[in-house]
């Protein structure tokens, strides 16, 4: 399905707000909230929709209204994403998957998973807002792909060369929407120039 790189002059005003390190955990969330919307926007574009007859004050019409979708977060940092897409999609089934970093091989592992039950065959996107190795991502689609779920489109919002690369590799039929594709990733295989470990920042628990 390829790329999708975010082209909006208020997604590049946000993220620059991320990246910049004195950025405090309130402001923190509340930009991550609102580059989350414009992301979730672009990533549900192509999502298919029911004709529906309504009323309006005046006289019937025929409308549209979308088909059920499925948001994923990966725990801990994809919550800070979940918030805008059940603002943009009310209905949105939640499912959680939680996966943990080893600092010292950057290797992720399951310790969690949670899917809505009725996930089959429904657009399902998978949140995390960095897409770094791409490990993590790849283990996350695999499960919701192993529930039944498609379409999928992994959500993030910078991403590193190296795990789109991979993601793609291993998932070629999912989509990606980041808002930016950074450098790369240093030896400790986090983005450059990236924003950080986005949890800490996220919740205040940096060191």
């Amino acid at each position: 399905m390829g790329l999708t790189i975010l082209a909006h002059p208020l997604g590049s005003h946000l993220l620059t707000q991320l990246r910049d390190k004195t950025t405090e955990p309130a402001q923190f969330r509340s930009v991550t909230r609102r580059l989350t919307l414009l992301l979730a926007a672009e990533a549900t574009k192509s999502l298919n929709t029911n004709t529906v007859h309504k009323e309006t004050p005046l006289e019937p019409f025929d409308g549209a209204e979308l088909t059920p979708v499925v948001a994923v977060p990966i725990l801990r940092a994809g919550l800070g994403m979940l918030e805008s897409f059940v603002e943009l999609v009310p209905d949105v089934a939640v499912g959680y998957i939680g996966l943990e970093r080893d600092e010292s091989t950057a290797v992720a592992s399951s310790y969690y998973a949670k899917l809505p039950p009725n996930i089959a065959g429904k657009p399902t996107f998978v949140l995390d807002p960095m897409l770094a190795t791409g490990g993590s991502a790849s283990q996350a689609v695999s499960l919701v792909k192993n529930a039944g779920a498609g379409p999928i489109t992994m959500v993030a919002i910078v991403a590193a060369p190296e795990g789109v690369d991979r993601l793609l590799t291993v998932h070629p039929d999912v989509a990606i929407v980041t808002a930016a594709l950074d450098r790369g990733l240093n030896d400790r295989k986090y983005i450059l120039p990236g924003l950080g470990d986005f949890g800490d920042r996220l919740y205040g628990t940096e060191p």
